[in-house]
């Protein structure tokens, strides 16, 4: 399992290196792919509410009723006929790839099973919805797929009578199934969007809106996409003759042709028991158990920052309980906490500065607390550099320890998100450091959704707690990369030395 994350991980490595070259980092769509799952929902839903206007629900009148929206009303409603059919078929491309990309880079197991773990039915709504979709048309492709269909349902022992037979001929097919195909169309994607609702419900500040930029640019694609190549029917439906040739949406309709050569029933076989694995993939392995944040009463003011920085929605504030004349206190849901340390890099409390007393936080990780970061920070490098010493924070997730040596240090940190900017600060101003390095991942790709976020608007003194403008910036790079751009970090750290040579050290620190 492993080795097959590692390889998927290295191929969307690549990938992405790609698209970062054509739209830069903040606009790679690789790192958006759920926002782009959302956002192509909306355009499906709105472009539907439109056609339905236009449609006509009856099974004799649909066909015509799709003829018009597609060829009178070709600038309105035919444009969002296909609109509507592309960004459906965008939807589960960017879902798919959404799924695997997880998956590589291990976004799925310990306590952050639960997203993966609702995000299988939506898999499978995004199927039944879409699918559902193509028999409101009615035309030979519609045909074929009630058809099919229908009788690929009969090989399930819980139909009284086989739904088949309500498509042996023009005159058995009734009203009243096309109108439950029409209830199903509209009526799942509004299950559909609660299943989408609960997906990110432990995720704090979820995502589900892509750069601006980004989405306008896709939009245009897809409009340009409609007009050059409009989504067009084919032949009327006809139960009185068997289609003999129809173009199959792959995106949708890629197991229909199974059935030609595997039993119904073996197909349901298959395809239930995929989504069954799939939705045990975060247990395959478990990820080893990781302990909580703890709170410190004695040192915290209830000041609400973890609670505001936490990206899972780990940190409740309730009523003081120990009788200190402040009004609330942080509570750890141990079930959601990822123990990522970003609530440790927000408390006021977690700085190296103190010396008369231990330093202990209001809020860390009990097995990488501030103070043993204070000792391994200060502890002074095996060997003197020739050039700037330069000191490099970096994630667990980031592959930063090739760094060490030549006149560079490295510190893991679960997330940097945990480094604390008074850290920084410490470091510069006490001399243990030229430069302080800080690498995570890629932007807006954070293994623990908001570290790098957090991190970039602190070190800016754009979110509490800050960096003091005492610092000079010129020391401090911030690096964002994914997990295996090694080469890319390198030559990072190579810039940032030859930059720290060029800066009178000891000027900046006698001010």
């Amino acid at each position: 399992m492993a080795l097959i994350k590692r390889a998927l991980a290295r191929a969307f490595t690549r990938c992405e290196a790609v698209f970062e070259y054509a739209f830069g980092q903040r606009n790679n769509p690789f790192v958006w792919l759920g926002a782009l799952g959302w956002y192509f929902y909306w355009i499906v839903a709105a472009t539907g509410v439109y056609l339905y206007i236009f449609f006509d629900t009856g099974v004799t009148d649909a066909y015509a009723s799709v003829e018009y929206i597609t060829n009178e009303q070709w600038y309105a409603a035919g444009l969002m006929r296909s609109l509507h059919r592309y960004a459906s078929d965008a939807l589960v491309v960017v879902i798919v790839l959404h799924i695997f990309r997880e998956f590589a880079h291990d976004r799925l197991r310990g306590r952050r099973f639960f997203a993966w773990l609702t995000g299988v039915p939506l898999l499978a709504f995004i199927y039944i919805c879409g699918i559902s979709g193509y028999w409101l048309v009615w035309d030979q492709l519609a045909q074929y797929i009630a058809i099919a269909t229908t009788e690929w349902l009969d090989t399930l022992p819980m139909f009284g009578e086989p739904i088949a037979n309500n498509f042996l001929n023009n005159t058995t097919l009734g009203g009243r199934f096309f109108t439950l195909m029409v209830f199903i169309h509209i009526f799942g994607p509004l299950f559909m969007l609660l299943l989408m609702w609960v997906h990110i419900q432990r995720h704090s500040g979820a995502r589900v809106n892509p750069p601006k930029e980004l989405a306008i640019g896709t939009m245009v694609m897809l409009v340009v996409l409609s007009f050059v190549y409009p989504a067009v029917s084919q032949g009327p439906a006809d139960l009185d003759l068997v289609p003999t040739d129809v173009g199959l949406d792959w995106f949708y309709l890629a197991a229909y042709p199974l059935l030609d050569i595997v039993p119904g029933g073996q197909l349901w076989l298959y395809i239930v028991g995929g989504l069954v694995l799939l939705a045990l993939l975060p247990w395959a392995p478990p990820a080893k158990p990781v302990k909580p944040a703890l709170v410190n009463l004695d040192n915290c003011n209830g000041c609400t920052r973890c609670f505001d920085d936490c990206p899972f929605g780990a940190i409740s504030m309730v009523p003081r309980s120990d009788g200190r004349a402040y009004d609330v206190e942080p509570v750890v849901n141990a079930a959601n906490c990822t123990s990522c340390g970003i609530c440790a890099g927000s408390c006021p409390t977690s700085t190296p500065f103190r010396r008369a007393v231990p330093i202990q936080p209001g809020i860390e990780l009990p097995d990488r607390t501030i103070g043993a970061l204070r000792e391994e920070l200060i502890a002074e490098p095996d060997t003197e550099a020739a050039g700037p010493r330069v000191l490099v924070f970096g994630c667990d997730t980031s592959n930063v320890d090739e760094l060490h040596g030549d006149g560079t240090r490295v510190i893991k940190l679960p997330c940097v998100g945990m480094l604390p900017p008074s850290f920084v600060d410490f470091a510069l101003s006490r001399r243990f450091a030229d430069g302080v390095m800080i690498a995570g991942c890629a932007e807006c790709d954070c293994y623990h959704r908001l570290g790098n976020e957090w991190t970039m608007a602190r070190m800016a003194g754009e979110r509490d707690p800050y960096l003091r403008k005492r610092v000079d910036t010129r020391r401090l790079s911030l690096n964002w990369l994914p997990r295996n751009a090694g080469r890319r970090r390198r030559k990072a750290l190579e810039a940032f030395h030859s930059a720290l040579a060029g800066i009178d050290l000891k000027e900046t620190d006698d001010e």
